[in-house]
């Protein structure tokens, strides 16, 4: 714990849609819903305005459009997302060395190992500044917490949602905790939630008056502790910079129960290639194979298999995940399916014998084996992956007319694809209708949320 509230906790607010509303002039201030748009699409982020109606964040997309049917619900574009948190990012690494990114729109940020705040005055200017930063370089707002813990830090940003700061000043944090719900604490999901509620434990206060005799009872030795310390408001967790991932996967929820054991195969050899896509890009490899297969009654199974040294070779891991495969039943239908590699390394030492097994065999998991170019669309929130843009012109993504200039698709159906047509930095556009084949449209690249311009740097006052 810090004497000053040197930790920064930076949460963007309502990152994807408002991400969407900052490129559409049309849908500003009005409801939009980012997600998966199929029948088990779920939300991944909703407006303020559609939160209103009372639409959050892993909902299922059809419940959400129910409670708000006026909403423009869009599929994701992670690439822009990407694109604009790396900028984001950037302004932090300005602040300090020590950054700790959660996701792509939240990070926390030891401001004492980069000099840039001392005392509580500092912090609470060197937060003002930041905000209005990644105001003026990305057109987006985002809430900063302020403490001497990053549990603190993180309840703070929560707090000033939307579009503000708050700063907690050491020696007020249990006054602040002893109201707030256990779910609030680190570490406290909904497994422990549940079972400090039948012991009568709803609230940090009601947490601390059980005392630490008592949650060690109920929660274990190591996890009682913790929780007990962090409900009195002690975390010594530090900031640290390098969250080494542990695994690479991707996942498909499929619309439908997929039963064709063809089909599945498949699947599951365009899931490894995807995988080992997203591994290479990564500069890494590894050397654990796994299969996920969710069930048509939601039971989930997963399967792995231990390779001989680490690989990034496409041709070994669908081989191993083929392998997989042949042991699960999946006569009753399959709804999700997934391929990941763990036991990662930054080096690779081939399985020659996987490799000639799989020479020989050439089919050995179907025609998906073989080399087939395959669209590797952005996944969706709930991993799947949705219909290639360009085919079947998803709602949200960016389009251009020879003719009209760059839009942004608002639906379609019927053999007609509805655009508006529109810039980050224009009025709302016009709308126009044309046939999905029209050959004068096709997919368009994103816009820049704002103008190029000069932004003050980080010494400079708000």
């Amino acid at each position: 714990m810090r004497g000053q509230p040197t930790i920064l906790h930076l949460d963007m607010d309502a990152f994807y849609a408002s991400v969407e509303q900052a490129a559409k002039p049309s849908l500003r201030g009005k409801p939009v819903i980012v997600g998966g748009l199929g029948p088990r699409g779920v939300v991944a982020t909703a407006s303020y305005e559609a939160r209103r109606f009372g639409v959050h964040s892993a909902m299922p997309m059809a419940q959400a459009r129910r409670l708000c049917p006026n909403a423009a619900a869009l599929v994701p574009r992670f690439g822009v997302y990407r694109a604009i948190s790396e900028t984001v990012m950037g302004l932090l690494a300005e602040l300090s060395p020590l950054i700790e990114p959660l996701s792509l729109d939240e990070a926390f940020v030891d401001l004492a190992a980069g000099g840039t705040a001392a005392t509580a005055e500092d912090a609470l200017a060197t937060g003002e500044r930041l905000r209005e930063r990644i105001r003026v370089t990305t057109g987006l707002t985002g809430s900063v917490g302020l403490a001497g813990s990053k549990m603190l830090a993180k309840i703070a940003s929560e707090r000033a949602k939307p579009d503000g700061l708050v700063l907690i000043r050491p020696g007020t944090e249990r006054e602040l905790l002893v109201p707030l719900p256990v779910r609030t604490l680190p570490g406290v999901g909904p497994a422990t939630a549940e079972a400090l509620r039948r012991a009568g434990i709803h609230t940090i206060g009601e947490t601390v008056r059980a005392g630490e005799a008592e949650l060690l009872r109920l929660l274990g030795k190591a996890h009682g502790a913790s929780v007990y310390a962090m409900a009195n408001g002690v975390d010594e967790r530090p900031v640290v910079a390098d969250r080494d991932t542990k695994s690479v996967s991707v996942e498909d929820t499929f619309d439908a129960d997929v039963t064709d054991r063809a089909r599945i195969r498949f699947e599951v050899a365009r899931l490894a290639d995807r995988c080992v896509a997203r591994l290479r890009a990564a500069g890494r490899s590894g050397r654990t194979v796994v299969l996920k297969v969710r069930r048509y009654d939601f039971t989930t199974l997963t399967r792995s298999e231990t390779l001989r040294g680490p690989t990034d070779d496409p041709a070994v891991v669908r081989e191993a995940a083929g392998r997989l495969l042949e042991g699960v039943d999946t006569t009753e239908g399959v709804r999700l399916l997934g391929v990941g590699v763990s036991g990662l390394a930054d080096f690779t030492q081939e399985d020659l014998f996987a490799q000639s097994v799989q020479a020989v065999r050439g089919s050995h998991i179907g025609p998906a084996a073989q080399e087939v170019p395959v669209v590797a669309p952005e996944p969706s929130p709930e991993g799947r992956s949705e219909p290639s843009p360009a085919r079947s012109w998803l709602p949200g993504v960016d389009v251009a007319h020879e003719r009209y200039g760059p839009g942004w698709v608002q639906g379609s159906g019927l053999g007609r694809v509805t655009v508006r047509f529109e810039r980050p930095d224009t009025p709302p556009g016009r709308v126009r209708t044309f046939a999905v084949d029209d050959p004068e449209l096709a997919r368009g690249d994103s816009l820049p949320l704002v103008a190029a311009q000069p932004c003050p740097s980080s010494g400079e006052a708000s």
